[in-house]
């Protein structure tokens, strides 16, 4: 089905699919409409959406209008896929605890997913945890998904990162906003409230740069 609607795909298609899968490379998350408007210099919402109901049809991405950024990119034809460590879970929900700073090290896990060869691309030190909750739903991370991760220290305002509280020891999934001496832990779910805390006891683990939605 995808091949031969290829065929047909537009320049203007092509590019959004482009754009789409660019944007959630850098930063975790699918593009609003309004994103795609301007990222691919649209004339309007209304022609985005033409073109984003054929990219669905074609079978390159499913949309959620219940969602915010309801944008999911799925699997093509012809996708090479790599290995990456599963170092455990994380919460999106309350932070859970972890055991040690340590086990945090690739080179510890004892198992392995598969992830698209063009999430991972050419960076390094790559990791997944199973995500435990539902506090970034809104942003397409529910329950039992697996979130790929490259490990670093530092992230832009509103990114999304596994984040480690020292003074607690314990670990979230958040989009993260530093306002000051202070850091908001933000979910992207409506029903749940920030968690701030203070900057000096907020260690980023890794930026997220991909989903593997649990099957069923």
């Amino acid at each position: 089905m995808a091949r031969t609607a290829r065929k047909t795909m537009t320049e203007r298609q092509l590019a959004m699919l482009e754009f789409i899968r660019d944007y959630f490379k850098q930063r975790g998350i699918p593009p609003s409409i309004r994103d795609i408007v301007a990222g691919c210099k649209i004339s309007s919402t209304s022609v985005a959406d033409y073109n984003l109901k054929h990219l669905e049809r074609a079978g390159y991405i499913r949309r959620h209008p219940e969602i915010s950024r309801g944008i999911e990119l799925l699997e093509t034809e012809g996708r090479t896929r790599a290995l990456v460590p599963l170092l455990g879970q994380i919460s999106a929900g309350k932070p859970i605890p972890v055991p040690d700073i340590e086990s945090w090290n690739p080179a510890l896990s004892a198992d392995n997913v598969e992830v698209p060869d063009d999430i991972v691309a050419n960076r390094k030190d790559i990791y997944a945890l199973k995500v435990r909750g539902n506090s970034m739903i809104d942003a397409l991370i529910a329950d039992g998904d697996t979130v790929i991760l490259q490990a670093v220290q530092e992230v832009e305002n509103g990114e999304m990162a596994a984040v480690w509280l020292k003074s607690d020891k314990e670990t979230t999934l958040k989009k993260v906003f530093r306002e000051g001496a202070k850091v908001r832990l933000q979910p992207a779910n409506i029903l749940m409230t920030p968690i701030i805390v203070d900057a000096r006891h907020v260690v980023i683990q890794g930026r997220v740069i991909g989903v593997i939605r649990k099957l069923g």
